[in-house]
């Protein structure tokens, strides 16, 4: 059979494909050099990439730096490489079936499956919208002292300026957060220089330590940064944003377009993992080496910092950083809600009305627990939310590796035999430490 030529559009029983505004909608051009076509296909890498450094990852990060040192940058290094590989084995299935995830759970399972998986999707975006907006309103009173409560509230709006970015179209959007990406690295840079930390043993930490297994109190923690670390909604979203890509739909041009975004994506992870090790070192650096070994709030981590550091700079950038991260991860999570609802349900929002119902239902709780109990409420729900979200990703890993091996469907471009062993045995990690997170909330120590 003849491939279709480049400007078709695939047809399906499933309907139009999500993100229709922005589908095909980058040119890649059909020659030119290496670095020409990567441009072209970079963008939807960046996009998952801040899922990766959302306020979630902050409080892992923070806890795990201050109360161990250098020891857990092995954990954000072993989670970085398991989410790069599944961000490649999304990518991939995403450009071979011209499908998202979504799309592929509601066509290949009953719907005794798929409305399940709909339903802890969509917890899961709620999740981290929690997690965004309590570490938006964080920043918003660190830098302007607006009081919590108020922040809260005020990030509702934000879905204005998301529905004023998908106007513009998704190369904006790339841009947009590409730019924040290199403002945050760029805040870190800057307090890890203020630091000081000991860089052999920053490179030590890199090195997995048995105690990470041994001392229940590592190994907790360390759990909560794989949680935090590999997000559920990035898995949905990036399978359909690299179909924003008006590549070739025959075989070559899809095995192209899946080396390009796979380069793409690996590439922001990289740059996500510097980000959340600098966080991490920060805090060894900063706490740990000064006997300050609880620091877990990002408040208090923000108060410490002056008079440690010597100057107000290192707390400053840390709120900046912080807000930006929560702007950024703002973005994903509403196109992440968009490509659920649309690819389980054939239903679509408005982009500002979704934005709006998420928000709302994710400020429910997170007014409620601001009011009575202030910062350190705060605190535990955005550690609540990191625990909804582990407790999801098995759901979104094991049809993704599914669909990723299947021969009879992909053909030549299934996953080859070592992408499918590592992505199962990272499905089995995944699933074995949260049965034991599980286990742990449920029935203590």
């Amino acid at each position: 059979m003849n491939p279709p030529p480049s400007d078709a559009v695939a047809t399906h029983p499933a309907g139009p494909p999500s993100l229709p505004e922005v589908h095909r909608s980058v040119a890649v051009p059909n020659a030119g050099g290496f670095l020409r076509k990567l441009f072209a296909f970079m963008g939807p890498g960046y996009l998952v990439a801040v899922g990766y450094m959302d306020p979630g990852n902050w409080a892992t990060a923070l806890a795990g730096g201050s109360a161990f040192g250098y020891t857990l940058l092995a954990v954000a290094l072993t989670s970085s490489l398991m989410a790069i590989l599944l961000q490649a084995l999304c990518a991939r299935i995403g450009i071979a079936t011209g499908r998202d995830l979504a799309q592929l759970c509601r066509e290949r399972f009953p719907k005794v499956v798929s409305y399940p998986l709909w339903l802890l999707a969509e917890a899961a975006i709620c999740a981290t919208d929690l997690a965004e907006l309590i570490g938006t309103a964080i920043a918003l009173e660190l830098l302007f002292g607006i009081p919590l409560l108020y922040g809260v509230m005020l990030t509702a709006f934000d879905a204005f300026l998301i529905l004023w970015l998908q106007n513009k179209g998704v190369r904006w959007l790339e841009a947009l957060i590409f730019g924040f990406i290199v403002l945050i690295f760029g805040c870190f840079a800057v307090q890890i220089v203020l630091s000081d930390p000991v860089w052999g043993d920053v490179l030590r930490g890199y090195i997995p330590s048995a105690s990470i297994v041994t001392n229940q109190t590592q190994l907790y923690i360390a759990m909560g940064i794989l949680g935090a670390t590999v997000m559920p909604h990035n898995l949905y979203l990036h399978t359909a944003v690299v179909q924003s890509r008006a590549f070739d739909r025959g075989e070559t041009g899809k095995r192209e377009a899946i080396k390009f975004a796979t380069l793409d994506s690996t590439i922001a992870l990289a740059f996500a993992l510097l980000i959340n090790s600098a966080i991490l070192i920060t805090a060894a650096a900063t706490f740990h080496t000064t006997g300050n070994t609880e620091v877990a709030e990002i408040q208090e981590a923000y108060q410490l910092m002056s008079p440690l550091l010597g100057g107000t700079l290192a707390a400053t950038l840390f709120a900046v950083a912080l807000l930006l991260c929560g702007l950024n991860s703002t973005v994903t999570a509403t196109l992440a809600g968009q490509v659920v609802m649309e690819g389980f349900l054939r239903f679509r929002l408005p982009p500002v009305m979704r934005r709006l119902v998420t928000r709302l239902i994710a400020i429910v709780p997170a007014v409620i627990v601001t009011w009575y109990y202030g910062a350190s409420g705060t605190a535990q729900l955005l550690i609540l939310s990191q625990v909804i979200l582990s407790m999801q990703l098995p759901f979104a890993v094991i049809p993704l590796m599914m669909f990723a091996s299947d021969k009879s469907r992909l053909g030549v471009l299934a996953a080859p035999r070592w992408q499918v062993v590592l992505g199962w045995s990272c499905a089995a990690v995944i699933l074995a430490l949260n049965l034991k997170v599980l286990t742990d909330t449920i029935f203590g120590d």
